[in-house]
């Protein structure tokens, strides 16, 4: 379980893939001093399992559902990743409750300056909209935010300076893939109307 609140920007390494395996592995500075192998770690909101490390190189074995699912089957060397240790349960809770299971990805329509803040319209699954809600949470690339716009194709949310500062959203381009979560009290409330 995460936050969606960022601690680290790192980068991608590399992705080395073989006929056995696929493996993400990322340079950290911050998030490596207090990681152990099998710990969970948010990687532009997928929740991954450490494998292996070594100094500041954080080594994940990734599912072939991980590289279908999410955007990290698109990291070249040198992309920036947001990064979330996951939440101790004596921790403040400032964003909200991430699992970090990606749902979809979705891809920039827009991403414009709006005085020192910045806006994102997102495109969004149509048959997944029923998610969101105005002013409802949302996990993009596992930074929560909150939905400031939205339609059956589409959500907009305004960045301020400190998540710019401190995730890779201020580096998105128009058409650039971002990891989508939606909020977990949606989908079980779903289920539960379902079953009605």
């Amino acid at each position: 379980m995460f936050t969606g609140l960022v601690e680290e920007v790192g980068e991608c390494l590399w992705i080395r893939q073989s006929a056995a395996s696929t493996q993400l592995i990322i340079v950290a500075t911050r998030v490596n001093r207090d990681i152990h192998i099998g710990d969970s770690l948010a990687v532009n909101g997928c929740c991954l399992t450490l494998t292996s490390h070594r100094r500041d190189q954080l080594v994940f074995d990734l599912l072939e559902e991980t590289l279908v699912r999410t955007n990290l089957r698109h990291l070249r060397p040198g992309d920036p990743v947001n990064l979330e240790r996951a939440l101790r349960a004596d921790a403040r809770l400032g964003g909200h409750f991430v699992q970090g299971h990606v749902d979809a990805v979705g891809t920039v329509l827009q991403a414009d300056a709006s005085g020192k803040d910045l806006k994102l319209k997102i495109q969004i699954p149509r048959e997944l909209s029923h998610y969101l809600a105005w002013k409802g949470s949302i996990a993009i690339n596992g930074v929560s935010l909150t939905v400031g716009e939205l339609s059956d194709e589409s959500l907009a949310v305004w960045i301020i300076p400190h998540t710019l500062k401190k995730t890779n959203l201020g580096q998105l381009a128009i058409n650039d893939p971002v990891n989508i979560e939606f909020d977990i009290l949606a989908k079980y409330a779903e289920r539960i109307l379902q079953k009605s």
